[in-house]
């Protein structure tokens, strides 16, 4: 009875979750189609920097080299990387549809980037140098929103497959962690407005708790198996 009670705790997180997500996003949407967030946004891009400046972040030397390193936890080559060891596992371990879930959920984000950011088309920020490449639209933000997409996706599979409380909520808050650095890299390399990371995270999380939605649908159903079939 408690199990069944903590399911659907889990499964009414996710719903609520993935509600509000959309609900931000579309809100901040419709803040930088009016042109309302540019100001914020410039003025935080600029508060990040020294006066004397504006090349140079504030913060020691070391620390422009550390949100290089995080922003590319969020790139395609590391995204797509991490994707194949992961689908590489589960196929190995024996949990087949739960790779194809993987895919498919990773995919689908990708698309959904990609599709977001031609139809809103906004210009990269120009009021500070850039610190990192930049060659797409500015929102939302790609690395946020597929760091999200990949690293919770993941940490919610984890959580229906590993056994534990305790290691469960480790999967999830390490993936979290990973999205909230990388989203705050972008910002502080200059290449994202602040509401382009907000809403990249928005969509992320969204994506991210429909797959999690799916994903305990499914082991519900027997469809993924929460130890490995034994050889």
């Amino acid at each position: 009875m408690i199990a069944r009670l903590r399911r659907e705790a889990a499964v009414l997180v996710l719903a609520l979750g993935s509600v509000l997500a959309v609900w931000a996003f579309v809100e901040l949407a419709d803040e930088v189609g009016e042109g309302a967030a540019q100001p914020y946004d410039e003025r935080i891009l600029q508060a990040l920097r020294r006066p004397d400046d504006p090349a140079r972040p504030r913060g020691p030397a070391w620390l422009v080299g550390a949100a290089q390193d995080l922003t590319a936890l969020g790139g395609p080559t590391v995204l797509t990387l991490a994707v194949l060891a992961v689908l590489g596992y589960l196929a190995l371990a024996g949990h087949r549809r739960a790779a194809w879930l993987v895919a498919v959920a990773s995919g689908g984000g990708l698309v959904v980037s990609t599709v977001l950011k031609a139809g809103f088309g906004r210009d990269r920020p120009d009021v500070v140098p850039h610190l990192a490449p930049a060659f797409t639209a500015s929102f939302p933000s790609g690395h946020s929103m597929l760091a999200a997409v990949v690293y919770l996706t993941l940490g919610a599979l984890l959580a229906v497959i590993l056994p534990g409380r305790r290691i469960r909520a480790y999967a999830l808050a390490v993936a979290l962690v990973l999205v909230l650095l990388i989203g705050l890299s972008r910002v502080y390399l200059g290449v994202h407005y602040p509401s382009d990371v907000l809403a990249g995270w928005a969509a992320g999380l969204a994506w991210g708790a429909l797959c999690g939605l799916v994903a305990r649908w499914l082991a519900t159903r027997g469809a993924i198996e929460s130890e490995p079939p034994v050889a």
